[in-house]
């Protein structure tokens, strides 16, 4: 597999000339198999229009593009470059959306196709040249062929999100991101009229119970992109329920699940290339972990394995 990273940013956009090392376009990946013509792509982000783009430069649409896109979630984040995709107005593009399934009762087409309507977009989803077919996700495995399989497990974030697991020809690709780790949601202090001890007990349990199953979900991939959008003390100070994760208990999780690359995803907005760079040196500074490839991603990477 081969992976660029189009897009590593969380929340909005931010582009400027302090983020232009790590780059400033929300989240999008690339991922290439050995069939040169199958294409994978991972969320549209705005990440997703360079992309696009540069398709187009390639000349990959001439024949007509086929590509699958794995949505996580349908935060506007993740899905604001859908309609800047280039090859969508290129006869003959074919597009399979993959997402999650709406808790609500929009279907996964209505809220990513929705923004291609007259109040957010001059051009309509009826006239895009592109033929697109959407397709719901929930927890499991699929078969999408060529040797590719594919692992679902839901995350913890606010939206129903996504992580996904690739397996290709012996290599492993996990995300998981937009998540944060599961905590007990009952009330734990004793002095508390509310304190139940029986429930405090439960509620201890499943939380550790979830937060080592999604640790099974990582276990020995060679590549996992992870949220880590915030630092624990940033977290802990104001952040907690927002659905995203420190960049401490991202290593924390790589490290127990064995993973061998451990990309750092998700950057805060307003986090500058100094700030992550100065973020490098003090949480995984050269050869720290040697066990584990620790790294902020930047746009413009690629990986190879």
């Amino acid at each position: 597999m081969i992976i660029k990273f189009w897009g590593v940013r969380g929340s909005i956009p931010c582009p400027g000339p302090h983020t232009v090392n790590y780059g400033g376009n929300t989240a999008c990946i690339e991922v290439r198999l050995e069939n040169p013509d199958r294409l994978i792509i991972l969320d549209a982000g705005s990440g997703i229009r360079e992309l696009g783009n540069h398709l187009v430069a390639r000349g990959a649409c001439k024949n007509g593009l086929k590509a699958d896109i794995f949505l996580t979630h349908t935060h506007w984040d993740h899905i604001n470059g859908f309609p800047f995709f280039t090859p969508l107005y290129i006869p003959g593009t074919q597009i399979t959306v993959h997402g999650p399934i709406a808790m609500e009762n929009d279907s996964l087409e209505k809220i990513v196709g929705g923004q291609l309507t007259y109040y957010y977009f001059p051009v309509q989803e009826t006239d895009l040249a592109a033929k697109i077919d959407y397709r719901e996700l929930k927890e499991g495995h699929y078969d999408f062929g060529d040797g590719l399989t594919l692992e679902v497990q839901y995350l913890n974030h606010p939206l129903l999100c996504l992580g996904y697991r690739f397996s290709f020809q012996g290599k492993i690709l996990c995300t998981g991101y937009d998540t944060e780790p599961f905590r007990n949601i009952f009330c734990t202090d004793p002095s508390d009229p509310a304190y139940d001890p029986a429930m405090a007990k439960e509620g201890e349990l499943a939380a550790r119970q979830e937060n080592e199953r999604i640790q099974t979900f990582f276990k020995d991939a060679d590549l996992l992109i992870h949220d880590a959008q915030y630092t624990l003390e940033e977290y802990q100070a104001a952040k907690i329920g927002w659905g995203h994760t420190a960049v401490e208990t991202a290593i924390e999780n790589g490290l127990k699940s064995q993973v061998k690359r451990l990309a750092l995803f998700h950057h805060e907005p307003v986090r500058t290339d100094q700030a992550l760079d100065e973020l490098t040196q003090t949480f995984f500074p050269s050869d720290s972990h040697p066990e584990m490839d620790i790294f902020f991603a930047r746009e413009g990477m690629e990986i190879h394995m």
